[in-house]
């Protein structure tokens, strides 16, 4: 079933794949990574100028890994804003994906925090770098294939 904005988006010619409605009736889409920086601009445009949230998932052991963005239509009148969720793929051994950023700034934590738990290397972005881990920790801890290490330092206990 094509949602309200998939409709949009296939009217203007601008691909992409309808994931149906969640339990809340929210659409869901997938974006190719190469597309979406440019796709996110429109969606900026059309009037999406809040970004709820990204996060990230592993999808399967060995699989591809997710960057999610639930993006919301707020203008003013309307009493239900019109919400999206945005799903973009990235293979395990080189996740790239555009940052979106310098669309909406409030992504910016939101993205560093999925390339230090999964890996997921946001390209443009002004800052990626870990914010949960230190900065010499080795691996991705979120994967399903991560292999925790058998020693942890604790530092500056008390």
């Amino acid at each position: 079933m094509q949602g309200r904005l998939s409709a949009w988006l296939v009217k203007h010619g601008i691909i992409h794949r309808s994931l149906g409605f969640d339990y809340q009736g929210i659409e869901t889409l997938q974006i190719k990574p190469a597309d979406w920086h440019s796709i996110a601009v429109i969606l900026y445009v059309y009037g999406y100028n809040y970004l709820r949230s990204q996060c990230a998932y592993d999808v399967a052991p060995g699989g591809l890994l997710a960057s999610v963005y639930h993006l919301t239509r707020i203008e003013y009148g309307v009493d239900q804003p019109e919400e999206v969720c945005i799903k973009v793929f990235a293979p395990r051994r080189n996740p790239r994906i555009p940052s979106v950023f310098w669309v909406w700034k409030s992504v910016n934590f939101q993205e560093r925090e999925s390339y230090d738990m999964l890996g997921i290397y946001y390209d443009n972005h002004p800052r990626l770098k870990r914010i949960l881990m230190p900065e010499s920790w080795i691996g991705w801890p979120l994967r399903k294939d991560y292999i925790a290490p058998n020693f942890y330092e604790i530092q500056d206990a008390h």
